[in-house]
This record gives C-alpha cells, structure tokens and sequence, in this order.
C-alpha cells in the first residue's frame, strides 16, 4: 500500500521578519557540475527552524573560459575547464547576486559562509578538493566576507551579540562532529571519496529539514543526494556521535542528462533536464495505459547500469576519485553508481533517450526517468542492506534534483515498501529540497555551537538533547 510521500519545501522569509527576532544568516556556496548556488537560509534561534531567504542559481558552463597564463584547475562532469581565478569570479558574482537580490549588506549581514563543490571529475585524488575549497574561499572573500565569517568563533565573545545566549560554546566545543555524526577518519588521514563534505552537509541538510514534518530523521540514517553526482551517508546507533559507515558515490543526475541529450533539444555536451524540464509530466490515464512501456524501457536502462559495493581495485568509480583502502580501514562500505566504467556507457543511454523521444514523447521520457531513479535509489538501500548496514529503526532522506522533481518520490516511496525494511517505512522517509544549502546552515551552528537542545538535530531517533553525553566526553 503506497502512502503520500513527506516533501520538504520550507518557507520563505522577508527581511523585515529576520531583523526582528535573532535569525542566524548563512550562505551557502556550492559549484556544482550543473549549476553554481549561492542560497542565503536564515535560522530562527528561538525555534531552531530554518528558512530559505532567497537563491542565485547559474549554470556552471557559463563560467569564463581560462585566460592566458591561467593554469586549468579541473574539469565539469561535462568538460567545463576551471581555473582558480574563473571559479572565484563565478562565487564572487553568485553571492553577491543572492546578497543583493535579499537587499542586504553582505558585510554587516551575513553571518556565515560555507562552500562545498560537487566538481569532482577533473580530480585525481579525493584530497585534491580541498585545493578548490581554497578557489571557493578566494570568490567569498573578492565578494566582501570577512576571513573570520568562514572560520569557527574562537570564544563567544567573537560571535554577533545578539547570538550569544544561544552559544554552548562555553559547555561544548566544536570538534568536528556535524549533527552528531563523526565524519570517517582514518591513521593517515586522507579522504576515502572526493565529496566527503556534500555528504556531510546532505545528511544534516535533511535532518534540518524533516523538522518540518513528523519524521524523526536522525541516528541511524540513510541519506542520499542525487546531484549530477552521487553522495551520500549511511550512519549508525552510536552516541553521542554516530559513526559514518556507509558512503555513497558515482554518477545521479548525469543519468538523466544523458537521456535527455538523445532528444536533441539540448546541448549533447553540456545540456541537463533542467533546460527542459517544466515541472510538467504525464497525466493518470496516460501513465496507466503506458505503464508497461514505461517498465520496459526503465529495466532496458537499469541493465546499463551498476549499483555495487565499490571493488577495491579502483581509484575511481563514477567518475569520482575513491580510496576503497582507506574505506576498509575506517570499517566504512563504499557504494557506487555507475553508467559502463567511469560513465562509458552514457552515449547508450542517450540512444535509449533518442529512441523513447522519438517513438512516444518527451512526458513519456520523463515517466521513465522517474521510475530509473526511484530504482536506482532502491537498489543503493538494497545494497546496504544486503551488507547488514539497515537495521528496523532506520530512517531514510533524500535530497537532489534528480531524486525530488515529478514524481519522483511517490515512486521511490513505492519501491522502498517493497523491501520490507519496516512496516511503517512510510513515516521514516522524508525528501527534502535544498539539502546541501540547510546542511551549510546547521554546518555553521555546530561551528559556533549555537544550538537548540529544545529542538535537537543530533542523537538517535526517539532520544533527547545530547549535549550532557557531549560535555562528560569532552571533559574527559
């Protein structure tokens, strides 16, 4: 029995709202290999609730080509060259476009910046994106944030005053736990998947945003974040601090790109859904009289794909830098997404598209692509669960443009009854927009431990506030 699926969409605010009451503004800045995203949020410390101030939203192929001189950084899932100096003038503009469109002053305002990349590709280590982290800090700072916006507070008299009485800082400190879940760390170091940090602030992203609804989306939980790219985390019953011992990585929305570029209504290199994608999919009688059209196509593009335990001998899976060596040390299972080998196999797909395209229509195309993802997503829980990481009590959110749009989540909901994980999967499943954004957002309270132990994010499922449990460890 299908049931409707709990979609986060949060509400806006004005800014004559935000400068009454003590709303905490952080920007959130990513480069994806889609779009680059500057979303301004502002969090009610009264409430602990989060809102969406406004978004400035570009395409990442729209950034200037290199210049002389300029050394060529890294590459788009599609190709796009990136320098240092192209990437910063793309934040630069971004933010101050989303600054300026919500009227206000990005010096006295802005309380908060946290940049993040999906542009994975063009890397050769997953360690090589903390150089672009940089690039994204050199476009913060042209842009007029201050050094100390992007850094912790290094006492609460360095925070706003009027932000103080909710710091913990004095009880707790930050220690690198993000809504109570450790981020994987291994004796050397280094980093077992190249967008280890859009997984972070997926998963708390989408415990920030279950809070607008019933579900109680916190340890353990599943979370998936269907970008261009995949990412991911699977967290255990641990505490305070649960451990990561999932990830998730490889190839999400580029899928769907691909099939969309067999239409020949977009660009074959660069084109994604989102050029024609109005929101707009086939109506009850059509679904139903193609539904089995619609099956038959999905399963012909499935057979194209693979959703497997990432194989220890590569360095690089979906085109995402991985160190499967580093992830058996952590007790971490690297799950992947891949079209061929590294996306070898996308011109098929974009065949495949060609062909629905032409012998039915675009709304049909679309169908499909829903019922392709919601398999997909299905396929990256059964695999964990087939590796014993999904136990009753789980909690599952979702977050990505490719996971969130049509209907999308009424299928993947669909699909997740029928792995019997529980009886009530219904009520622990929440999808969630903007997941990285609301993740920056909570990023920078566990920065500034500006907490809500009324309205807590960390902790398991069921349980209270974990700041006690915090204060005992960390006076140890």
């Amino acid at each position: 029995m299908s049931h409707k699926p709990r979609i986060v969409k949060s509400p806006r605010i004005g800014l004559l709202e935000i400068k009454s009451k003590p709303y905490y503004i952080v920007a959130s800045v990513e480069v994806g290999n889609t779009t680059t995203k500057c979303i301004l949020t502002a969090t009610n410390m009264e409430t602990g609730k989060t809102y969406i101030v406004t978004r400035c939203i570009r395409m990442t192929r729209d950034v200037r080509n290199p210049l002389p001189g300029e050394r060529v950084f890294g590459k788009t899932l599609t190709g796009v060259e990136l320098t240092r100096q192209s990437i910063a003038e793309l934040v630069r503009d971004t933010l101050l476009g989303a600054v300026n469109r919500a009227n206000m002053d990005i010096r006295t305002d802005i309380h908060f910046v946290v940049r993040s990349t999906g542009v994975v590709a063009g890397f050769d280590m997953p360690e090589e994106v903390g150089e672009f982290i940089k690039a994204l800090a050199d476009g913060c700072l042209m842009a007029g944030i201050p050094p100390s916006r992007m850094t912790p507070a290094m006492s609460v008299n360095n925070l706003p005053a009027r932000f103080r009485e909710h710091s913990k800082m004095e009880k707790v400190v930050f220690d690198g736990a993000v809504a109570s879940v450790i981020p994987p760390v291994g004796s050397t170091g280094v980093e077992i998947v190249a967008n280890e940090m859009e997984g972070e602030l997926a998963t708390a992203g989408i415990k920030e945003g279950a809070k607008w609804t019933d579900v109680d989306f916190r340890n353990p939980c599943i979370s998936m974040d269907f970008g261009t790219t995949l990412d991911g985390r699977i967290t255990n019953s641990d505490h305070p601090y649960a451990k990561t011992v999932g990830n998730y990585c490889g190839l999400a929305g580029a899928i769907p790109d691909a099939l969309i570029k067999g239409t020949g209504l977009v660009d074959v290199y660069l084109g994604t859904v989102l050029d024609v994608f109005n929101g707009k999919t086939a109506g009850w009688l059509k679904m139903k009289l193609k539904k089995g059209t619609i099956k038959e196509y999905s399963a012909r593009i499935m057979e194209q794909i693979s959703i497997e335990v990432v194989p220890e001998t590569v360095n690089r899976y979906g085109t995402v830098p991985v160190n499967p060596a580093a992830a058996e040390e952590m007790g971490v299972l690297l799950i992947g997404c891949d079209v061929g080998e590294n996306g070898s196999g996308i011109d098929k797909l974009s065949e495949i598209g060609s062909e629905i395209y032409s012998n039915e229509s675009m709304e049909i195309l679309f169908a499909v692509i829903d019922d392709v993802m919601a398999r997909i997503a299905c396929k990256l829980v059964q695999v964990a669960m087939d590796n014993g990481l999904v136990p009753e009590n789980i909690s599952i959110g979702i977050t990505g443009r490719a996971a969130i749009t049509g209907n999308k989540p009424s299928i993947m909901l669909q699909y997740l009854e029928n792995l019997n994980i529980r009886s009530d999967i219904d009520q622990h499943v929440v999808f969630v927009d903007d997941g990285l954004a609301r993740g920056a957002a909570v990023m920078a309270r566990c920065m500034n431990s500006l907490g809500t132990p009324f309205n807590p994010l960390g902790g398991l499922s069921g349980g209270k506030c974990i700041m006690g449990e915090r204060m005992k460890l960390q006076s140890r």
